[in-house]
């Protein structure tokens, strides 16, 4: 089966975000990329709301239960207690957390498990106990993904950033592919689902599926949303979703 899609809305946010206007609409975009085909919706809601706002969330919500009510809705972000509530108010399929500082303006790098092992093993124990599938940010590194398992975790999300940065070095490219692929091994060696993101694309999310067919999930934002602004938003998920399949 080719990994699903799930389509990170955060970048049509972030446009609509530029006035105080209500389009692009976030809502109408996130139906017409599930009316094409993708698996589920994606959204980081950061403190400052400058993409993602608080009260889009019960309105995708809503979008995927009375329309789409097959799909996933994936909400990402830093465990804090202002996080876990939104969480738990909009009951999202899965929650991937992320170790970002709320100043970041993306997320470029993934968890020191070792580190917050305290902190990650009592937020999953509690967001799988109220039914949620638990996804952590990970760098790609083979050695760290003991420490990820014992925080109880469902998944990982390999954090492709680096790769997504060799769209013209392909010796770089395949090494990094490399580095990806021996992580996600890893992962799957130790029972952990495996989902990836950061600057996919196209091009380079092929080459990743081939040498990871296990990958459970890609959620893919900005690559996306720049694609959708040549080609549409239901052609470029469904060019999207046909990537997916290696």
């Amino acid at each position: 089966m080719p990994c699903e899609l799930s389509v990170n809305l955060n970048a049509v946010a972030m446009l609509r975000n530029r006035r105080d206007l209500p389009w692009p609409s976030v809502e109408n975009l996130g139906r017409v990329a599930l009316q094409s085909g993708a698996h589920g919706l994606t959204v980081h809601p950061r403190p400052d709301q400058r993409h993602i706002r608080f009260p889009d969330l019960p309105v995708l919500r809503r979008l995927i239960d009375e329309e789409f009510p097959g799909a996933e809705f994936n909400v990402e972000g830093y465990p804090s207690e202002d996080f876990l509530q939104l969480v738990r108010d909009s009951r999202p399929e899965q929650v991937t957390l992320v170790p970002d500082d709320p100043s970041q303006p993306t997320s470029d790098h993934g968890w020191d498990f070792r580190a917050h092992r305290a902190l990650l093993k009592g937020v999953v124990e509690r967001l799988k106990g109220e039914g949620m599938r638990v996804s952590l940010f990970a760098d790609a590194d083979p050695d760290i993904m003991g420490a990820a398992a014992a925080t109880g975790c469902d998944r990982v999300e390999l954090y492709t950033g680096p790769y997504g940065g060799t769209h013209s070095d392909p010796v770089a490219a395949q090494g990094w592919l490399g580095t990806l692929g021996a992580a996600g091994d890893a992962a799957s060696a130790l029972g952990l689902g495996l989902n990836a993101g950061h600057d996919l694309t196209v091009a380079n999310l092929p080459p990743l599926v081939r040498r990871l067919p296990q990958l459970a999930e890609v959620s893919i934002g900005h690559g996306l949303t720049a694609d959708a602004l040549e080609y549409g938003m239901a052609e470029t998920v469904r060019r999207f979703i046909k990537a997916c399949a290696g």
